[in-house]
């Protein structure tokens, strides 16, 4: 098998991933991914695709992530891992998809408008 290369995004985070035959070391940025996402919560975002088609362990996976915060940063990740499996076999698509990973969650941060405080939040009324 050679190596898969998919990209994925979540809010302001783009994460490249590189996906081949292995033994299940996963890497983020160069890190082991337990050390760059050390929350518990992250870590099984990032196995999910894996647990759902009972492949956890089987592969090696190398991940280039930048943008955004951890959670965009994992959930893109969990995204671009999908799409390498289901290049890697077309069977894996619709349990995938039947949990939502391979849909581009395209929800962003709304922007600041003049006159607010925030996107929407106005600055306190003063009736005198």
């Amino acid at each position: 098998m050679d190596r898969i290369n998919t990209i994925g995004r979540r809010k302001t985070a783009i994460s490249r991933v590189y996906l081949s035959a292995g033994s299940g070391a996963i890497s983020v940025n160069g890190k082991d991914y337990k050390q760059y996402f050390p929350t518990e919560v992250l870590q099984i975002i990032l196995n999910q695709p894996f647990s759902t088609i009972n492949g956890v362990g089987g592969y090696d996976v190398k991940v280039n992530v930048r943008g955004g915060g951890v959670a965009g940063q994992a959930e893109a990740t969990r995204m671009a891992i999908a799409r390498a499996l289901v290049e890697l076999n077309a069977e894996f698509r619709s349990p995938l998809k039947k949990e939502g990973f391979l849909t581009r969650d395209s929800r962003m941060v709304e922007r600041k408008k003049p006159g607010r405080k925030k996107a929407r939040r106005r600055f306190q009324f003063s009736k005198r």
